[in-house]
């Protein structure tokens, strides 16, 4: 129970970075007047995006809101069932979910998300504006792919990350496919 709890303090660390951003986003920069930080490649410019990852419209606000909600819930479960000891898969939890708390807040509050990261090359080519919390939600789903992909190479072979139990594996002649078949002769 401990090892899964260790992982949550990212949760509030994740909200309390992004509210503090929005909070400062809003009391600093101008409705769409983007501001130059790396030239043209990297600008603050503060919008309000109704929609939900990258502007994908779903329907209403409150369509986006209990989606939001929702998946909220099936990522919970899903950090509660993984064992005890995948810190990594937790952590990326972690960051899901303080992303995705952050966002449903802005969405309580205002029916719609502060973005404001402006990302690319020049005019022609912007990634779509986002925020801290998109950023974490982000990461968070990169490192559980990750995470998950390393969970799957063990199972492929028992004996990987194990030095131990690939040398025993070794020694009894078993491999990844199970014990060695005997010899006929």
């Amino acid at each position: 129970m401990r090892a899964r709890l260790t992982a949550l303090w990212v949760v509030p660390l994740v909200i309390a970075v992004d509210q503090i951003t929005k909070h400062v986003v809003l009391g600093s920069l101008v409705l769409g007047a983007p501001v130059e930080v790396l030239g043209s490649f990297f600008r603050l410019t503060f919008i309000y995006n109704r929609g939900a990852a990258f502007g994908i419209h779903l329907g209403s606000p409150a369509v986006h809101t209990v989606v939001s909600i929702g998946a909220l819930a099936a990522v919970a479960w899903l950090y509660w069932s993984l064992p005890a000891g995948a810190r990594l898969l937790h952590a990326a939890l972690a960051l899901v979910v303080g992303g995705a708390i952050g966002n449903i807040i802005d969405r309580l509050r205002f029916d719609q998300v502060i973005d404001f990261f402006d990302v690319g090359l020049g005019e022609a080519w912007r990634w779509p504006v986002f925020n801290v919390a998109d950023s974490c939600v982000s990461v968070g789903v990169i490192l559980l792919i990750l995470g998950y992909r390393s969970v799957g190479a063990d199972r492929a072979d028992p004996g990987q990350g194990d030095p131990n139990r690939a040398a025993s594996s070794q020694a009894s002649g078993e491999t990844s496919a199970g014990p060695a078949e005997p010899d006929p002769a």
